[in-house]
């Protein structure tokens, strides 16, 4: 196996699985946690997005296919997506796949589902957009929550591709309005966020 991302929250291998050009990844323990607890949260994160997964393909989303998980070892093994993050492309090509990012956030939202790490790097393009790691997912209904979502993408917008933010941005919510019913309450909070952050910064 070939590791390839080392995270806080669990590290990601290139790996095999029967034949099949796979992604392991295995959520470490914590040593500053209880055994315990640390045993139970891992076995539910593992759990829960794995279900993620299945979840957002029925909503039209592609994301990668789980091959099999273990909750003892708290591993999953998914299928390798051959391509590029979309943080990583040019700027004229990240803004053609803003909209259908927009559109596939609308998409989670509308379920009740909040991705939790909403970033350029968990887009990938290769015969197609997926959304990938699903890990710091959860239920919600709660507005403030998607647009928590909605406010970190903004940020990496800003920081990672501040270029073409502005643009970015526009065609991201563009797409957001067409699947999510609620866009404009959460676009409303989005902004009203902002807002604080920038007020916080100026005290």
């Amino acid at each position: 196996m070939q590791l390839i991302k080392r995270g806080a929250e669990a590290d990601i291998y290139r790996a095999q699985w029967f034949g099949r050009d796979a992604i392991l990844k295995t959520r470490n323990p914590k040593s500053y946690r209880n055994i315990e607890l640390d045993t139970r949260l891992r076995r539910q994160r593992t759990i829960r997005e794995a279900n993620m997964l299945h979840l957002v393909k029925s909503l039209g989303i592609h994301s990668p296919l789980v091959y099999f998980v273990n909750t003892k070892q708290h591993t999953i093994v998914m299928q390798y997506i051959e391509g590029k993050s979309i943080h990583s492309l040019n700027n004229s090509e990240i803004l053609s796949h803003c909209d259908l990012m927009g559109q596939y956030t609308g998409l989670l939202h509308s379920a009740g589902i909040m991705h939790g790490d909403l970033t350029t790097s968990n887009f990938l393009y290769g015969d197609r957009l997926y959304l990938i790691d699903m890990g710091l997912s959860s239920r919600t209904t709660k507005p403030e929550d998607w647009a928590v979502d909605m406010r970190l993408i903004k940020e990496i917008f800003n920081s990672a591709h501040a270029d073409i933010v502005h643009e970015a941005w526009d065609k991201l919510t563009s797409g957001y309005a067409k699947t999510m019913p609620q866009w404009r309450r959460v676009l409303k909070i989005t902004s009203d966020i902002e807002q604080r952050g920038r007020y916080a910064r100026v005290v």
